[in-house]
């Protein structure tokens, strides 16, 4: 390869140069088309078929990078206008504006010529026009349909989402000349039509369509779906303050009934303003569950789809977490009082919270996880150490290995299944990387702080799973090969993680120096056991000889500060008992070991013991 090709006009442009044409076309986001010009001209050129095939196969490999890159874009757009739309809803003071805005959002999402909502009408029985964007004909912003006809006729029977690419020649539903003409006037060929609905029952359709014949995608279905779920709730806080205004105009007559029904419109916009705001500052499902808890006054548990099998137990109810057509699990909820249909509203605007919580983090956790996972795990096990692998693998990750790191090792909630990507999305920012290893959470961010680096992973990943999170940290020194640096700090951690647990440091962040003499001695491997062997070995081998507990007589004898009275009173035993096991102890250690130096290493080798396996 490299010979110049002759591109038209005479310019040159060599096989290599036309990889880095590429490169340059996917960096300026150009037309699909034009990733067709270096394999042409080198044909062109009458280049090696070794040299056109390479060619076509970095071709084939930047349309596919081009394709990604714009599926990112779209995705981001998404969420950015889901998580828009539940702004909006927060600061609902038109119905009008917020479903204008829906619509609006869902023609552009979809990239479709018209997008309009049909509401039902309960007094005439018919279905009108609510709100069109992109619609130029008079007839077709109009129209009212009866009840049943044409595809939203069909979704409302069904309660599912249903697409037609052309529909005219569909035959699924029932054509009417009314609708067909005005669908005609409007000039649309396909047509996409998904529920709105308050509860099981559906209440409209929110439709996207098009001039031509198009196919309309999975991902199009659901998201579609998840902005017809917000025209639902908007439409539901609408009739909700309605209702209110009608019940203070009969107070004299209501007057209970309206006390109740004030309740539930207050329980429905204090539940909706603090999911929002919970949304809108970062939060996680986790926080979404405990403020439905707080609101509701009860417990609230998210369960996944593999535990819906599970029957209610008396005192619970559940809604499902759904987006589109796939059911993602179920908010259960738990309490002594009975449930009332305002409480289930309130959990249902929570399971679509949490439906589009979940779908985010799923979103990020398949982007940050699997690379980062991987790599991390071949670093630990030692299955790659070519410092160009690495350093290769580390870069498409946008992971940052080359200064000075920190391993932090850390044990989660046992019941948190997500934890793994809480982990993943925690190092991405950091550029680090996570993985699962032999039951706890390993993360391995740039720093040259362990202590630091521990308590932040320690506070930042309790808050994301609603648990405690206990962290241990240690430091990697640089180098160009790491390997036995990282297994010796991954070592450490562990055993770090392994002493704040056992004396009772759940919930923190530390590293094995923050642990004082235990951390010294637990870090110089057979030493510890070593040292409470030569401290306390006969009185240990007395008691495992003879059954007695010396060793504890001499524990609760320190932990009473030497007190003769105390120390029988914490053992239940008279003051002379204790006198003779202390006699005892005198016999086996020396007369010596009440003074200073040796009270402390006693007390040292003591309280080692509890740390290190039996």
């Amino acid at each position: 390869m490299g010979r110049p090709l002759t591109a038209p006009g005479s310019a040159h442009l060599g096989a290599t140069d036309g990889v880095a044409y590429l490169l340059d076309l996917l960096a300026r986001d150009a037309s699909a088309v034009e990733f067709e010009r270096p394999v042409v001209e080198a044909r062109t050129a009458g280049l090696p078929a070794a040299d056109i095939d390479a060619l076509e196969r970095a071709k084939q490999v930047a349309l596919g990078v081009r394709e990604q890159l714009q599926s990112h874009r779209r995705r981001e757009a998404e969420l950015a206008a889901l998580f828009q739309t539940a702004s909006d809803l927060a600061a609902l003071s038109s119905v009008d504006d917020v479903l204008a805005a829906i619509v609006r959002r869902a023609r552009a999402l979809l990239g479709r010529d018209t997008a309009y909502l049909c509401l039902n009408d309960d007094e005439r029985g018919d279905t009108y026009m609510r709100v069109t964007d992109g619609s130029v004909s008079a007839e077709f912003q109009a129209v009212r349909l009866p009840l049943g006809g044409g595809l939203g006729g069909l979704v409302a029977q069904q309660g599912v989402p249903i697409a037609s690419a052309d529909y005219f020649s569909d035959s699924r539903f029932h054509h009417l000349n009314t609708i067909d003409s005005a669908v005609r006037s409007e000039g649309l060929v396909s047509i996409l039509g998904v529920p709105l609905k308050r509860g099981a029952q559906v209440i409209g359709v929110l439709f996207a369509a098009d001039r031509r014949r198009r196919a309309f995608s999975r991902d199009e279905v659901a998201l579609l779906s998840s902005l017809a779920a917000h025209a639902a709730v908007a439409l539901d806080n609408a009739r909700l303050l309605a209702e209110t205004r009608s019940a203070l105009i009969s107070l004299e007559r209501a007057n209970d009934s309206l006390r109740e029904q004030s309740r539930d419109t207050e329980l429905a916009v204090i539940a909706h303003d603090r999911l929002a705001e919970l949304v809108l500052r970062g939060g996680g499902v986790a926080e979404v569950a405990a403020e439905l808890a707080d609101v509701l006054g009860g417990s609230v548990e998210l369960q996944g789809p593999t535990e819906m099998s599970i029957p209610l137990a008396p005192g619970q109810c559940s809604v499902p977490v759904a987006t589109g057509s796939e059911l993602l699990g179920r908010l259960v909820l738990t309490r002594p009082s009975q449930t009332r249909a305002a409480d289930l509203r309130v959990l249902e605007r929570g399971a679509v919270v949490t439906a589009l919580l979940l779908l985010f983090n799923r979103h990020l956790a398949e982007m940050a996880n699997r690379g980062r996972r991987d790599l991390l795990e071949d670093l630990l096990t030692g299955s790659v150490t070519d410092a160009d692998e690495i350093s290769a693998r580390a870069a498409h990750l946008d992971a940052d290995l080359t200064g000075e790191l920190v391993v932090v090792v850390c044990a989660v909630p046992r019941h948190r299944v997500d934890s793994e990507q809480a982990a993943a999305f925690y190092a991405g920012q950091r550029r680090g990387l996570s993985a699962r290893l032999d039951g706890h959470l390993v993360l391995l961010v740039p720093g040259t702080d362990p202590g630091a680096a521990a308590r932040e992973a320690a506070t930042g990943l309790a808050r994301v799973l609603g648990g405690p999170v206990t962290a241990a940290g240690e430091q990697v020194a640089a180098g160009p090969s790491r390997g036995a640096e990282l297994v010796r700090a991954h070592r450490s951690a562990r055993q770090g993680l392994a002493a704040m647990l056992a004396l009772g440091r759940e919930g923190q962040g530390a590293t094995t120096a923050d642990l004082g003499f235990v951390g010294v001695l637990l870090s110089a491997g057979d030493s510890g056991a070593r040292f409470v062997q030569d401290t306390l070995g006969p009185v240990l081998d007395y008691d495992a000889a003879r059954g007695s507990d010396l060793a504890a007589t001499l524990d609760a004898w320190f932990g009473e500060g030497g007190h003769l009275g105390r120390t029988a009173a914490a053992l239940h035993l008279h003051p002379n008992t204790v006198g003779q096991r202390l006699s005892r102890v005198a016999t086996l250690l020396g007369d010596d070991w009440r003074n200073p130096d040796r009270a402390l290493q006693v007390q040292l080798a003591l309280q080692l013991r509890k740390l290190l396996p039996a």
